[in-house]
């Protein structure tokens, strides 16, 4: 169940958690127009720290100019609101959820008259997909319904209307008592989870879907940056699900993710029906980075 805080940044003021409350005609709550963002603050031995806000706040811009909604706050603006609204939550670690929406205005699949209002929230939230599939993996399930094609939803956007497809195969999944479902693209290619991309592993080579069907990840960005200064070889490439079932790995990246190992995929076992070593490896050096234990990496962190 959500935890509540303190309070939510709306529209430039910080209101209690219990008031901050939107009109039952808003236009997003009907037509499902609303641009997001997930971040993450981490605790560490300086202190609380965002991971990669400045990348997150672009990509929350970047969605809103992709569907002509003018945020009428700067990207400065946003990110300083971000790190006062863990601030004044008192948030040692946390999720992050800015959210720009249509709000009360008008009515009908038009926006037009309608204001563009934002919010800020935090929450504690653990791991996403549980500390067992963190630390052992999790099974996953290929979904019966698809991604939709990029001419019919524009991927490289962030808006919650998307995320019904995504309701869809979530549901399919747990139903059939797996944890998480894949979705392939409309030519049949994996595409990604419902909130996370997706890598394999196949003789010592990392692959992961290429910026076509899917949203272009920050964590997925990450690990493949990290990936390479091991010294390892990662490609952005289409592959089938036949081949995530023969993978010697196969992992899950998101924000809310972070580094989820895939141990099965349709009652597959996906190497040793285990983390492999260059998961795990990844695994690490991402919570090396993002809890401030490597220096190297300082510059993906804003304290607050």
């Amino acid at each position: 169940m959500l935890q509540k805080t303190d309070n939510i940044w709306m529209d430039g003021k910080f209101v209690a958690w219990d008031d901050a409350k939107v009109h039952a005609l808003t236009h997003s709550l009907h037509y499902g127009l609303a641009v997001f963002e997930g971040i993450r603050c981490y605790d560490s031995e300086n202190g609380p720290a965002v991971f990669r806000l400045d990348e997150h706040v672009k990509r929350f811009f970047d969605s809103a100019h992709i569907f002509n909604m003018k945020i009428p706050f700067t990207r400065e603006e946003i990110s300083r609101a971000i790190l006062d609204t863990v601030k004044e939550n008192r948030m040692k670690e946390c999720y992050i959820r800015p959210l720009a929406y249509m709000g009360y205005g008008a009515m009908g699949v038009s926006s037009a008259g309608c204001s563009v209002n934002v919010l800020i929230a935090v929450w504690p939230w653990g791991a996403y997909l549980g500390e067992d599939g963190l630390k052992n993996g999790i099974r996953a399930k290929t979904s019966s319904f698809v991604r939709g094609h990029v001419n019919s939803n524009m991927s490289m956007s962030k808006v919650s209307g998307y995320y019904v497809n995504s309701q869809l195969a979530k549901q399919e999944a747990l139903s059939l008592g797996y944890d998480e479902a894949i979705l392939l693209d409309t030519e049949g290619y994996v595409s990604e989870a419902t909130g996370a991309n997706i890598f394999i592993v196949r003789g010592g080579v990392i692959k992961t879907t290429p910026l076509t069907s899917i949203l272009e990840g920050i964590t997925r960005d990450t690990i493949m940056e990290l990936a390479r200064e091991m010294g390892l070889t990662v490609r952005e490439e289409r592959f089938t699900r036949d081949e995530v079932y023969i993978a010697d790995e196969a992992f899950l990246t998101g924000t809310a993710a972070e580094v989820t190992p895939v141990r099965e995929l349709d009652g597959r076992a996906v190497g040793g029906n285990a983390p492999g070593e260059i998961t795990k490896k990844l695994q690490g050096a991402f919570f090396r980075a993002v809890k401030g234990e490597s220096k190297k990496h300082e510059r993906w962190l804003s304290r607050l």
